[in-house]
């Protein structure tokens, strides 16, 4: 065989290679979400539900019942908005931890799954350890004055798993709440969204290494906005007073991107949207939200998306390891 030959042979060979935005990611792709989005089969042990604010709390424990379970609900102090008197409650400081071990070993939990936001961390006066987490407080307490969130929920975890609990997610017990691959609304995202929504995914991504958000907004490919303490709606509502004091240009639209920490716990704190988020977005003049498909929740989706549809802004669902992002090009 000569030279001219084998080389025709060897382009040939490799141009039948999989390419990054081809099949040979996309398997891979697949088989995350489908382990992300499986049910758990074991359900030994009562389910406590540990309740922040916002309606997911009372959507995991109306799930759990339809499910065969009958959960215990720790409303946190000053976080849980909702009413739980159809289920076994109780209430509970966030950092009281010899309440939160009492009430789960009187209910004989096993299983642990927290949900709903906290806005505040528990100063150092209200944290009450166990003799079970004694030993584990200095590091917590350093995390919690210092960490980022998801190193906190990863040391609250521990915590709980020295109680003799397992932790388990909300997609767990929900997986019909994770975000799909592709346009979800009635509207897609235009060449220039698509750009936007590709510049707030890197910016997102990075943000997440830093352990500071989920979420960032681009507006002509300019990074205006990136998550913080406040939340992503909050975050909005910035971009909104930016555009109405001539900063951020009113001529385009941009996109608000949230994305899962590349090193975060899939059991806690996954990116999370809803109603009120399509609210932040039209009054902030946005055209739509990406969030990672597999990764991130969607609450109250039919009503979310009949909102997106009625003010003509786009949800959609991406795939972070891709570069075209599973949108298109």
């Amino acid at each position: 065989m000569n030279f001219s030959t084998a080389r025709k042979r060897l382009r040939s060979s490799t141009s039948s290679w999989p390419t990054a935005t081809g099949r040979f990611l996309r398997p891979i792709a697949a088989r995350r979400k489908a382990v992300a989005s499986a049910p758990v089969r074991d359900r030994t042990g009562r389910l406590a539900i540990i309740a922040g604010h916002g309606f997911l709390p009372l959507h995991v424990a109306e799930a759990a019942r339809a499910a065969g379970d009958e959960p215990f609900v720790i409303c946190l102090e000053d976080e849980a908005d909702r009413d739980f008197s159809a289920f076994d409650h109780a209430v509970a400081g966030v950092g009281d931890q010899v309440r939160i071990e009492r009430l789960l070993r009187e209910r004989g939990v096993k299983r642990v799954v927290m949900s709903g936001g906290v806005r505040r961390r528990p100063e150092l006066r209200q944290i009450r350890p166990t003799v079970s987490t004694l030993l584990k407080m200095p590091q917590a307490l350093k995390t919690l004055l210092a960490g980022g969130d998801d190193a906190v929920l990863r040391m609250v975890i521990s915590l709980f798993e020295g109680m003799g609990c397992r932790v388990v997610g909300v997609h767990e017990i929900l997986p019909g709440l994770l975000a799909d691959t592709g346009t979800l609304g009635r509207h897609t995202p235009t060449a220039e969204d698509r750009r936007d929504i590709a510049r707030g995914a890197e910016a997102a991504r990075l943000l997440g290494q830093l352990d500071v958000g989920q979420g960032a907004v681009s507006v002509g490919g300019r990074i205006v906005a990136l998550e913080g303490v406040e939340g992503t709606d909050a975050m909005v509502h910035r971009v909104g007073e930016l555009r109405a004091s001539g900063r951020v240009s009113r001529r385009r639209r941009g996109a608000l991107v949230k994305l899962c920490k590349p090193q975060q716990d899939m059991r806690a704190d996954l990116p999370t949207i809803g109603p009120s988020t399509i609210t932040a977005i039209v009054s902030a003049g946005l055209g739509g939200i990406a969030v990672e498909a597999g990764r991130a929740l969607i609450v109250e989706r039919e009503t979310m998306l009949k909102a997106a549809d009625d003010a003509g802004v786009f949800v959609c669902g991406i795939d972070a390891g891709l570069p075209s992002l599973g949108i298109g090009s």
